[in-house]
């Protein structure tokens, strides 16, 4: 855990907080992040962290009650398990108790929770959506909102996010969004997850840039 932050841990997850500096009030975004098919990692947690800075709250519902998985497979293995809409349920409860606008986000497969909230939730502030993104449409959450800033990050050969449409959905979310509300950033390389510090697939050099680029969305917020 970065310095400054204090984690706090419950049944819904942890929550990267800011322990706030004397001064003037800097203007926090409250921010819930959702966590990959693996589950609620300890680089989901460092990734939370680092989003959150000196300045925002960021909530990391666990949706695995405590168990993670060292690969892709195990993890889609343990989801087959759980009742999809107990999921949701518990998704939509995390959000409902924020007390007012948030920001959604969500890594991979938290994406699913992420982009849909984001689309339907009358308190989305933003959408930040790593390595995976839905196309907008009947065939999706509904349209897109008007006005509701996004950001898409992943890897250029991701086989999940390059090769089975995520980018291009990406691509025409932003367009719809227009370039003052939508942004898509590709990086070099085939890593899927690449922003977990946890995992093998982590790479420093594109997760800081992501990072970067998503503190300055919420700067703008």
């Amino acid at each position: 855990m970065a310095d400054g932050l204090r984690d706090g841990v419950g049944a819904l997850g942890s929550r990267a907080t800011p322990a706030r500096p004397p001064g003037p009030e800097p203007r926090m975004v409250d921010v819930v992040l959702f966590h990959h098919v693996q589950g609620l990692t300890s680089g989901v947690r460092a990734l939370a962290a680092e989003l959150a800075g000196s300045e925002h709250t960021v909530t990391t519902p666990d949706l695995y009650a405590g168990r993670t998985f060292d690969s892709i497979e195990e993890g889609f293995a343990h989801l087959g398990t759980l009742d999809p809409a107990a999921v949701e349920r518990q998704v939509d409860d995390v959000v409902a108790a924020r007390p007012g606008p948030v920001v959604l986000a969500g890594i991979s497969w938290g994406v699913t929770h992420a982009q849909r909230l984001a689309q339907t939730h009358p308190q989305a502030r933003a959408a930040l959506l790593l390595e995976a993104c839905f196309p907008v449409g009947e065939d999706g959450f509904g349209p897109w909102p008007e006005g509701l800033p996004v950001q898409v990050h992943g890897m250029d050969r991701d086989p999940f996010f390059a090769a089975e449409g995520d980018l291009d959905a990406a691509r025409e979310l932003v367009a719809l969004a227009g370039p003052q509300h939508g942004e898509v950033f590709t990086y070099p390389g085939d890593r899927h997850l690449f922003v977990d510090s946890s995992l093998p697939s982590y790479d420093p050099a594109a997760a800081a840039l992501a990072v970067g680029r998503a503190r300055g969305l919420l700067a703008r917020l």
